[in-house]
């Protein structure tokens, strides 16, 4: 017996039944009549016989006796047709429902030669997706591995005990293709046990296996030096390489020779303010914890690579120069005059010969821009000062315009708005008079700021409106760097000469420079006044 659902019973029309004694409106008013009608019809013996016997010859592909094409087989399947509708009616079609059909019934997969209407129907083709996340890297294809492992095998060769860390530089270089001052870290990574060598197996164990090879560099070098259990890379995990790097590059032999230099290298050495400066630039969370994101995005890895095979360690002017350190220590030095490695108030309104204000420098020391590291109050270290002449130097760069935004935003909204820059120019101006220079009123100044900036709102600033805007650093000048503005506003040509010609300089580059002529020729007169320079006293010049 064939059933029906609610579906095939919608299906029936009025018309296709063709009664004439039944209106065609009472089988759309009453659904139940049409489903009443439909099982009769199937009740009745003939109906139910034409009706198996359609069905036995869909499912054997045999020609279906009932064809709309022929008058002979149409008179002979309403011949056939229960006696309960009227001579020359048309008995109703079947419900053409989709899914009770047998008209669009899956049949075996393969064309027809019967002539039947039923639909072939063949099964969907399931798309394979290639694995795309690896949680431990991607595995190197073959081609890769064999060539790789061709390499190690040729600096392997002999060494059953395995390589020394000594040995370790050209392994490091030529198989990895990481910088040679990275050796020791990696040499350190693969041995945990310590046992003092790296055999061919723990190291295509680590390399191979580990999927090292089909990393990016940055994620080397990120995997190389964070420790396992962090997500994120501290100041200490930076210390080996740089070690390694002061102590290995040709361009640092000097230091060798140095006693006066060994003899602080622990506490304010060349490599500490490396980290410093890295830090200052790439964390741009602020937060000391620097990230894979913040290392890919920054310019650290073609810093490190340029120091590596560049023999003159001071064109390597993004972190590594050490005419840098040496300008940045021997500033500090000048400052902290008792030399007990901290500067308050007094000593950092000296800076620049007297450029900053007072109210610019107690903003700094309410430590609003950023955190001292000093454990001691009201005394800045000399991290600090790093990330201080660093900001102070280059206003330029996007670290420093959001350390001196946080200064001048006063009640911390986000916006500088007249009042706040008011209140620091103030100071400006009055310094102004003092020393019998020509006073530039606020309202002047105030119409140059928006005019240099052009914000979207005139009646404030925002942190985005200077960061689009190459003379922003001149704004904060006008504030409260009263030797900048003064400069800003004469225009030395000399200066503006030099920019175009060296477009790639920035003003911490072209800063650093200037400074460490300067102080390479005040130590060159102070050596010729003493002599031959033979007694050393740490306490009146720094360990240089």
């Amino acid at each position: 017996m064939m059933e029906t659902n609610g579906g095939d019973v919608a299906m029936l029309d009025a018309e296709l039944l063709q009664l004439p004694e039944v209106a065609p409106f009472a089988f759309k008013s009453y659904p139940d009549f049409a489903q009443k009608l439909f099982d009769q019809w199937l009740s009745l013996t003939d109906a139910n016989r034409l009706v198996t016997s359609l069905l036995n010859d869909a499912k054997s592909g045999s020609p279906l006796s009932v064809s709309g094409n022929s008058p002979s087989a149409n008179a002979a399947s309403n011949s056939a047709l229960p006696s309960m509708f009227p001579a020359g009616s048309t008995p109703p079609l079947s419900p053409r429902s989709v899914s009770g059909s047998p008209r669009i019934t899956k049949q075996r997969a393969g064309p027809s030669n019967l002539g039947s209407p039923l639909k072939v129907v063949s099964e969907p083709v399931k798309e394979l997706i290639p694995q795309f996340y690896f949680q431990n890297g991607r595995p190197p294809p073959n081609e890769l591995k064999e060539q790789c492992l061709l390499r190690i095998n040729h600096f392997f060769y002999g060494r059953s005990d395995g390589l020394q860390v000594h040995e370790f530089k050209s392994v490091t270089k030529e198989i990895c293709k990481l910088p040679s001052f990275f050796s020791t870290a990696l040499f350190r990574k693969i041995d945990a046990d310590g046992n003092g060598f790296v055999g061919r197996d723990a190291f295509v164990d680590y390399w191979i296996n580990g999927n090292m090879l089909t990393m990016d560099i940055a994620t080397q070098i990120f995997t190389i030096l964070k420790q396992p259990d962090l997500k994120f890379l501290t100041q200490e995990d930076f210390k080996p390489v740089l070690r390694e790097l002061l102590a290995t590059h040709p361009g640092l032999e000097f230091l060798q020779s140095t006693p006066e230099f060994q003899e602080r290298y622990g506490l304010f050495s060349a490599s500490e303010t490396v980290i410093y400066r890295i830090f200052y630039y790439v964390n741009r969370a602020g937060n000391g914890h620097l990230t894979l994101r913040e290392l890919k995005r920054g310019n650290l890895i073609d810093a490190m690579q340029h120091a590596d095979e560049e023999e003159d360690i001071n064109k390597v002017l993004r972190y590594f120069s050490y005419e840098h350190f040496y300008v940045i220590y021997c500033k500090f030095w000048e400052l902290d005059t008792d030399h007990d490695f901290l500067i308050d108030k007094e000593n950092l309104i000296r800076y620049g010969n007297h450029a900053l204000t007072y109210r610019i420098v107690d903003r700094i020391f309410s430590q609003v821009a950023r955190k001292f590291t000093s454990k001691v109050e009201g005394k800045m270290g000399y991290e600090d000062f790093v990330y201080f002449i660093l900001a102070e130097e280059d206003k330029s760069s996007e670290p420093s315009l959001e350390f001196w935004f946080k200064c001048i935003d006063l009640d911390g909204n986000g916006v500088l708005t007249r009042n706040e820059m008011q209140f620091f120019y103030e100071e400006q101006l009055h310094r102004m008079e003092c020393m019998a220079q020509e006073p530039v009123l606020f309202e002047d100044i105030l119409c140059q700021i928006i005019d240099m900036i052009g914000p979207e709102e005139e009646s404030f600033i925002t942190l985005r409106d200077l960061k689009g805007c190459k003379l922003s650093g001149s704004v904060f000048n006008i504030l409260f760097n009263l030797n900048k503005f003064m400069a800003f506003e004469t225009r030395d040509p000399f200066l503006i000469r030099q920019e175009r010609e060296n477009p790639t300089l920035t003003e911490w580059d072209r800063f650093a420079h200037r400074e460490y002529i300067r102080l390479s020729m005040e130590e060159d007169v102070e050596d010729a006044s003493n002599g031959s320079a033979e007694v050393w006293d740490e306490s009146l010049e720094a360990p240089f």
